[in-house]
């Protein structure tokens, strides 16, 4: 296995997608606010907006749980 500061590259994968994604989620948070703004989408089409982004978010931490507890990580 490479290894590059301690870590092998398993680990430098797993932290990558984890923190890559993590941030990816936090800016389309901006991203949906910024939308929902300018197109003037109201108190319900903003709601709508992040409620889609949320099932995204959900889906993203039910792989990980479910990977985990199935022992495949």
């Amino acid at each position: 296995m490479t290894e590059l500061g301690g870590f092998t590259e398993e680990q430098i994968a797993r932290f990558g997608l984890t923190i890559g994604v993590g941030a990816f989620i936090v800016y389309m948070l901006f991203v949906i606010a910024q939308l929902a703004r300018e197109s003037k989408a109201g108190r319900f089409g903003t709601f709508v907006l992040f409620v889609v982004l949320a099932f995204g978010i959900f889906g993203f931490v039910a792989k990980n749980v479910i990977a985990w507890a199935l022992g495949i990580e």
